[in-house]
């Protein structure tokens, strides 16, 4: 038989695995939408102080050397544009990771109906999945807009998932083919291909074939949430 110990030892293991105190905000945003996925590569939208509009967010979001992990300062160039010298990247944390069986964490870009598209930067979201993944979450931050994106679109920010418009981005930070690792929009095609990436962008690869169960852009009940830490201590971010 078990001793007490052991069994609230467990008991306590649970509970930190437990969903965290998701607050929605009053007359936030709130509805249906549809997904994507995407890694391009690029310094994020919401990284340029000028594009923060009237989110209200204070700092625009961390962006990176090509090395994926060292912070850069917020006038640096995109690595996407034509500029030469130092550049910048989407850093290599950017990238979705488990909480637990049904709550993942993550980062979109995002484009509504109306209004800027960047009034939303760094703004949280909690995106309740349908279909196939039905009773499973992601509380997700909006670090990139998508002008190519349609209404209540968020585009799931997940290494190989298709570089998108900007093909070069990848290429440039970590050598890979152009248009990104797989298709250009739709990325690799299976959890093998994640070998392909560098070794820090490979747990947010497998993440598609394991928690994300595989599936192509399922559709999402979307309401708008109070940042949590678990987001805002990496994208440096608060809204």
């Amino acid at each position: 038989m078990r001793s007490l110990a052991v069994i609230f030892l467990a008991y306590l293991a649970v509970l930190a695995k437990a969903d965290p105190n998701v607050v929605p905000v009053p007359n936030g945003l709130s509805g249906s939408g549809v997904t994507t996925r995407y890694w391009d590569c690029c310094k994020p939208g919401c990284s340029w102080r000028e594009n923060l509009g009237s989110s209200g967010a204070t700092n625009p979001v961390r962006s990176c050397s090509a090395d994926g992990s060292t912070t850069v300062d917020i006038e640096t160039q995109s690595g996407c544009g034509d500029d030469t010298g130092e550049v910048a990247y989407m850093c290599s944390d950017q990238q979705p990771w488990v909480y637990n069986q049904t709550l993942s964490f993550g980062w979109v870009a995002a484009s509504f109906a109306g209004g800027s598209e960047y009034d939303n930067c760094c703004h949280c979201l909690l995106l309740d999945l349908q279909g196939e993944l039905a009773g499973k979450s992601m509380i997700v931050q909006i670090t990139n807009t998508g002008s190519d994106l349609g209404q209540n679109h968020f585009d799931v920010a997940m290494p190989g998932g298709g570089a998108g418009l900007y093909s070069t981005g990848c290429t440039r930070e970590w050598d890979a083919p152009v248009g990104g690792w797989g298709d250009p929009i739709s990325g690799v095609s299976s959890l093998e291909e994640c070998s392909e990436l560098p070794s820090s962008l490979q747990p947010g690869c497998q993440w598609r074939f394991g928690w994300f169960e595989g599936v192509n852009n399922p559709d999402v009940v979307f309401t708008e949430v109070e940042c949590p830490t678990e987001l805002t201590s990496i994208s440096g971010c608060v809204a």
